[in-house]
């Protein structure tokens, strides 16, 4: 089982499944040739992609271009079914930072061929997570500060209020057609700034407000 903590929680959560926003920040879909979709693009990473602050990204063998990208991770609270936006943000119990580990090459190779993308995006320690704090301690989750850093340059800089679709929008659609159960998550899509990490490099993710997470590459 793969687990999350949630501060103020005495029990660690077991995570199910994490289902990731594609395309969600203008910056980003440009920097890397992509429309803007009218339609939220989703993908899910298993749970078994997570691995915990402090610990270590390995890059798979098949893959010689892996990036970082930082992500606001939603925490899901109560199970969530066809909901709409007005009564969204009801189910959040939690956020956290996350790390959305690409490999752009095998992507690249993945989508000219029109196949899916999991290969790229969910490979074991694809999907490091900081610590979640309490969904209350969050005034707005569209106006932090995201940050992330490899070995001690500044890579992305941006701020959550520059999604597309927000927080209640995106668990409306998703929930249109997947089910998120207590201990789902949703990674809510990248800034611009994407780059490349090779091994001994160090990451450092942080958003204003949850804290930092910290993850060596191998």
């Amino acid at each position: 089982m793969h687990h999350i903590t949630l501060q103020g929680e005495s029990q660690p959560i077991i995570v199910g499944k994490i289902v990731c926003l594609a395309r969600n920040y203008v910056a980003h879909a440009k920097e890397l040739g992509n429309d803007v979709p009218s339609d939220p693009v989703l993908f899910i990473k298993p749970a078994t992609s997570i691995i915990n602050d402090g610990e270590t990204m390995i890059i798979p063998d098949y893959s010689d271009d892996c990036h970082h990208e930082v992500e606001l991770a939603v925490l899901i609270g109560r199970t969530a079914h066809k909901v709409t936006a007005e009564e969204a943000m009801d189910y959040v119990a939690g956020y956290g930072i996350g790390i959305d580990m690409t490999l752009r090459d095998t992507q690249a190779a993945l989508k000219e061929k029109g196949y899916p993308w999991e290969l790229a995006k969910g490979f074991d320690t694809s999907c490091p997570l900081s610590e979640f704090v309490p969904a209350a301690r969050i005034g707005d989750p569209h106006d932090l500060a995201i940050r992330l850093q490899v070995n001690d340059e500044v890579r992305q800089d941006a701020n959550t209020g520059l999604m597309i679709r927000r927080i209640p929008e995106t668990i409306a659609a998703i929930t249109r057609a997947f089910t998120l159960e207590p201990g789902d998550l949703i990674l809510t899509g990248t800034p611009a700034g994407v780059g490349r990490v090779v091994a001994g490099d160090k990451m450092l993710a942080e958003i204003e407000g949850i804290g930092t997470l910290q993850v060596d590459v191998r």
